[in-house]
């Protein structure tokens, strides 16, 4: 067993790699087993993400013009049926970019949620097209920063716009005394106010964090380097003034996919790929450790199903993706040389 591997009770990357589960298996082969996308079995793996299981489900939901559901109904009225929420679990899945499909979705959320004036993403549309100036908010707009450039958007003017907008924008605040004034600060009070939102500060950092790290330019690695900083200051999933007390008892239970929601291990993962360890991260490292069985398989803890266009495994059930996501941030622990 390689050393990372070490904690672990049992190995389950043979579990991984079972047909059943295309991208579990292709983000297997390449972020565990460290293959090269152009190996054959890997081609075969991410060509069959498009064939089989839940992505040819959700794309056979989708309509003509790139959207799912009602076109303007793209996120608040039909949580989790949405065409943002398709995009993200579409992003996830490790879909091809390239997919025809695919890019009607892509091109439907920049036209409808995309606010052309900041580059933020807004929950609702306007009449003209272009997001809602109004209603920008940061938990949407880092999903959907993360989504496009998974989908192949990184190079794209309006994809820029929309790192741009967390760069300027994005705050990582603790109980401050006297919070920021003006827009968009002060249309989404529940977003920022004396304490920012943690939700939309690791979906802000999880999109920056997906730009390859040659890329980055140095308004992306200094908000970087704040968000890391806002999360380690709270030990993760702590609340920074009192380190006794969770900041939501909901972050204790893994899930996928967490849409705008996020847990203890996503904070993880998000800071193990940017190369963190540090001592405030072993409790969440410790809590991740408890949780696997004997077969080193984690559970479905909570999820959306029911509210989802299709299901994702099974609730209280070992978890694929959630064993998955394990796995690539104990990897990416050791990798840091710091051990585990």
């Amino acid at each position: 067993m390689n050393t990372w591997k070490s904690v672990l009770k049992a190995d389950p990357t043979d579990w991984l790699l079972e047909e059943g589960n295309p991208s579990v298996r292709y983000f297997t082969l390449i972020d565990i087993l460290n293959l090269p996308r152009s190996k054959p079995q890997v081609r075969k793996a991410r060509a069959a993400i498009m064939k089989e299981g839940i992505v040819p489900q959700l794309l056979n939901k989708q309509q003509a013009g790139g959207y799912w559901g009602v076109p303007e109904n793209f996120y608040e009225h039909s949580k989790y049926k949405g065409t943002v929420w398709q995009l993200i679990v579409l992003a996830e899945l490790g879909v091809d970019g390239s997919d025809e499909r695919i890019h009607k979705a892509c091109e439907f959320v920049l036209e409808n949620s995309q606010d052309r004036n900041s580059g933020g993403f807004s929950i609702y549309g306007n009449p003209d097209n272009g997001g809602n100036h109004s209603m920008v908010i940061p938990c949407l707009t880092g999903n959907m920063v993360f989504s496009l450039i998974r989908l192949g958007y990184l190079e794209d003017s309006r994809l820029q716009k929309g790192i741009d907008w967390i760069t300027t924008y994005q705050r990582f605040d603790d109980r401050i005394d006297k919070p920021p004034k003006g827009w968009p600060y002060d249309i989404t009070l529940g977003c920022w106010g004396r304490h920012t939102c943690s939700m939309g500060a690791i979906k802000a950092l999880k999109a920056l964090a997906e730009i390859p790290e040659q890329a980055r330019s140095p308004e992306v690695k200094e908000t970087l380097i704040q968000g890391a900083g806002y999360f380690l200051q709270h030990h993760v999933y702590k609340r920074s003034h009192n380190l006794e007390k969770v900041c939501k008892p909901g972050w204790l239970k893994f899930g996928f996919p967490l849409m705008y929601q996020t847990d203890a291990l996503e904070i993880l993962a998000v800071l193990t790929k940017l190369g963190y360890y540090d001592p405030r991260m072993q409790e969440a490292i410790d809590l991740l450790l408890s949780k696997q069985d004997n077969q080193g398989r984690w559970t479905l803890e909570t999820t959306f199903n029911g509210r989802f266009q299709v299901n994702i495994e099974a609730k209280e059930k070992p978890s694929k993706w959630v064993t998955l996501n394990v796995l690539k941030a104990l990897k990416e622990l050791h990798n840091n040389n710091r051990g585990i």
